[in-house]
């Protein structure tokens, strides 16, 4: 399994995680994926941010991190996980508002945008355990406190 990360930095703020920090991250969220692929990753400011979750989920407010899984045609092979966007200004804000340490909730959008990509949701009670459960698993292995504490 090998997943190339392709990174698009069209927002810079302080703190941002480097290419080797997010592809180290990416590595334990993607592990269990046997094909080759390619995940995107754009950091965004927030009125980028605001019309895509405005456009694609009716939210006209901008979010921390959307996620755009890979729908190609069913009989080729998927060479991408997806997208994800992630509002490095949002980001920066929630760290500050919830006492985080700005890297761990860096680590906490990617982890968690990934496992939207895989197929996982928090919709219903039940999923949104599961998914919170390997968010912490994930987060535990990179080093991270819980992030729902």
């Amino acid at each position: 399994m090998s997943i190339e990360l392709v990174v698009q930095r069209i927002h810079d703020t302080p703190g941002q995680p480097d290419l080797a920090r997010l592809q180290g991250w990416l590595d334990v969220a993607g592990r269990g994926i046997e094909e080759d692929l390619e995940l995107v990753v754009r950091i965004v400011d927030e009125a980028e941010s605001q019309r895509l979750n405005r456009d694609y989920r009716g939210q006209d407010r901008p979010t921390n991190v959307l996620s755009f899984p890979f729908e190609g045609p069913a009989h080729l092979p998927a060479e991408s996980l997806g997208d994800l966007v992630i509002c490095a200004p949002v980001v920066q804000r929630e760290a500050a508002e919830q006492g985080k340490p700005l890297a761990a909730h860096w680590a906490h959008m990617l982890v968690h945008g990934i496992l939207h990509l895989r197929g996982y949701d928090h919709q219903g009670d039940a999923e949104a355990e599961e998914m919170e459960a390997l968010e912490r698993q994930i987060l535990a292995e990179l080093g991270f406190a819980d992030p729902y504490v």
